[in-house]
């Protein structure tokens, strides 16, 4: 099953040990996001904002940690981190989305951060 096209994951797990978030999708591909990777570019309006060019730079999250995972129907998940962020759904299409992405998507973080001379640790 796809939901408008996007994959359809059939299992999400959390590895504590590693901090990343494991999607098996139908299709048998699986991605591996890391926590820090999602936190801090959550779908969420406090990091998006409200329109072009609003997306805030997230800092200091290289530790952070999924605390629960709540299923949203049956297009997203809600992602409730050790810091406290809980905003922001996750569609199954926007974690395809990442996982494809994530390493230009990463870097791109990183001379952010740089950028406006921040880093990675809390």
């Amino acid at each position: 099953m796809t939901t408008g096209g996007a994959p359809w994951p059939v299992e999400l797990r959390y590895r504590r040990a590693t901090r990343a978030l494991e999607v098996d999708f139908e299709d048998g591909r699986t991605i591996v996001l890391p926590a820090e990777l999602l936190r801090v570019e959550s779908p969420s309006a406090e990091v998006r904002g409200h329109g072009p060019g609003q997306k805030q730079i997230v800092a200091g999250k290289r530790h952070v940690g999924i605390a629960r995972i709540e299923p949203v129907g049956n297009y997203a998940a809600r992602l409730v981190f050790d810091d406290g962020h809980d905003s922001g759904l996750y569609t199954w299409r926007y974690l395809a989305e990442l996982g494809a992405t994530q390493e230009k998507v990463f870097a791109d973080y990183l001379a952010a951060l740089a950028a406006e001379g921040l880093g990675r640790e809390p």
